[in-house]
């Protein structure tokens, strides 16, 4: 079984890479956060999580050992494959995810791609009780309320033309602030320091 692998990024995907180990390639399957953290032409390290099938040996890889152990909890969980759990991880952060398990939250797991009712609450029910150390402190269950206030605050000052990336940095920090803001108060102090 192979547990890690070492070696230099010679090609990379949002969803795959090839590690290029001694002259050997491996075709990994990554997340979008496993992604961010690697680059071309570089040496690295990840974790591996081999499966075996009948038709197919799939190398998995991720940058941290946490994401890994998220990964595991959500093949285990029955009608979640490999692909899924990747794109779970792609769209959320482990915190995200441990988060809305915790609080049930089954409309937050559905907005993953390919995620529907039954799944996302199959998910809920199976690691409840097995998230609870990917969830790093009482305050983010309210991340999600702060999120869905952030996202509509950006989605709101994009229809006023301004672009995402420019209003982002400044939320983020007057909600670090004010974790209780409302969108509208939001938007008026994201339009005061622009």
């Amino acid at each position: 079984m192979i547990f890690s692998l070492q070696g230099t990024v010679q090609e990379l995907t949002p969803t795959y890479a090839v590690i290029n180990v001694q002259g050997v390639g491996y075709y990994v399957g990554i997340s979008l956060l496993t992604s961010q953290q690697l680059t071309l032409n570089q040496q690295t390290f990840l974790f591996i999580q081999q499966i075996i099938r009948e038709d197919a040996h799939l190398l998995f890889g991720f940058n941290t050992r946490s994401e890994k152990e998220m990964f595991n909890l959500l093949i285990s969980v029955n009608g979640v494959g490999a692909v899924s759990a990747l794109i779970l991880l792609s769209t959320f952060s482990l915190n995200e995810i441990a988060s809305g398990v915790l609080s049930g939250n089954s409309a937050l797991i559905q907005k993953a791609k390919g995620i529907g009712a039954k799944t996302a609450e199959r998910i809920i029910v199976d690691l409840k009780d097995k998230v609870q150390k990917f969830n790093t402190s009482e305050e983010n269950i309210s991340t999600f309320v702060d999120n869905k206030i952030k996202d509509e605050s950006l989605s709101a000052l994009e229809v006023l033309g301004i672009p995402k990336r420019m209003s982002e940095k400044i939320a983020d920090k007057i909600i670090k602030q004010n974790p209780s803001i409302s969108v509208e108060e939001l938007v008026k102090q994201i339009l005061k320091n622009i």
